[in-house]
């Protein structure tokens, strides 16, 4: 008996470090210290020792159930995407600026061409951000995993300089929401998404005009935004952010609270910008009421901004400009701290 025959393949493990190494190094920044194979990334610092009180950030979330499309699917080159932008993309909503990522990934049954069409993906994630993929760890694990099944997580870092930092605490009644449009469902709420739609891949397969001729499949897997950029235009174009919200898991009623304080309201204009299809044939298909997709999706918005009213119109041209496709979707009133929809 070996470790081979109790199910750990560590050739299999050598050759998809052997295979990653590509996609690795197209994140590479010049601060990073250390080559992939350590027990550990190094990261210098000293770019960013000018900077008056220099504040790291961190974010770590995973895929979540989404990685059961891409199983049916059969398509695994994106969902390293999904995990960096589910981590960054938090980052930047404290106004930081993604430097460095890590990624777990735990699998049944280590096929080194799989795990390095997931690092592709990653690594596309981090280029995206800006990131340098300075460390991860596969992990087989038989017997607690599919053969055939794995999940995917991450963990990032950023900076930020203290003054710089998006706060939310000088909204203001009178203040102006931007949201900054998603690719679609992103990587929250698909354990609803699994119940509605039949996730055989045969059924994945079928295309659909309201979808822009795509397959259900295509349309659920498209990857989640990196905003990373979009938020640098609207720094480096001179706008304070004073509040930002990363639509995720509770949808708007959960995450758009969490930008404000105590005594400002958020009120949306829900048909200020066009609900991407993909929602309405969910809502339509699983009979689903508005305030719970409201409560579960982003329902087409990724990302908002809180910015002062006479900033609104370059805020939106400053995304547009990023690549991102923005509008100004809602204010800030006097009032409890909440969101409605109008």
């Amino acid at each position: 008996m070996d470790y081979k025959n109790a199910g750990v393949d560590i050739e299999a493990g050598y050759k998809a470090v052997e295979l990653m190494k590509k996609h690795i190094d197209s994140t590479m920044r010049s601060e990073v210290l250390t080559g992939i194979g350590g027990f550990s990334g190094a990261f210098s610092m000293t770019p960013f020792k000018d900077m008056e009180e220099p504040v790291l950030v961190s974010g770590t979330d995973g895929v979540g159930t989404k990685l059961k499309i891409a199983f049916a699917m059969d398509k695994h080159d994106t969902v390293g995407i999904d995990c960096v932008a589910m981590c960054v993309n938090d980052i930047a909503c404290a106004g930081g600026e993604p430097l460095f990522f890590l990624d777990y990934i735990a699998c049944g049954k280590n096929e080194p061409e799989k795990i390095a069409s997931i690092v592709s993906g990653v690594a596309k994630g981090c280029c995206q951000a800006g990131a340098a993929l300075i460390g991860g760890e596969t992990a087989e694990m038989p017997g607690f995993y599919p053969k055939d099944e794995y999940d995917l997580a991450g963990f990032a870092v950023g900076i930020v300089d203290r003054k710089n930092m998006i706060t939310g605490e000088s909204i203001i009644s009178g203040d102006v929401i931007i949201g900054i449009m998603s690719s679609g469902i992103h990587s929250n709420g698909f354990s609803l998404v699994r119940r509605v739609f039949d996730t055989r891949k045969e059924s994945l397969g079928r295309t659909y005009e309201s979808l822009g001729g795509k397959s259900i499949g295509e349309t659920l897997l498209e990857p989640t935004i990196i905003y990373v950029k979009a938020l640098r235009a609207v720094k480096e174009g001179g706008i304070d952010i004073k509040g930002c919200c990363h639509i995720t898991g509770g949808g708007f009623y959960e995450n758009v609270p969490r930008m404000l304080h105590d005594g400002v309201h958020a009120q949306i204009q829900a048909d200020s910008y066009e609900v991407p299809p993909i929602f309405n044939m969910l809502a339509e298909d699983g009979n689903i009421s508005k305030d719970i997709m409201y409560n579960t999706f982003n329902m087409g918005i990724g990302m908002m901004l809180a910015v002062n009213e006479a900033d609104a119109d370059k805020t939106v041209e400053l995304i547009n400009s990023s690549g991102q496709k923005a509008c100004i979707i809602g204010r800030i009133t006097e009032g409890q701290k909440g969101v409605t929809l109008v």
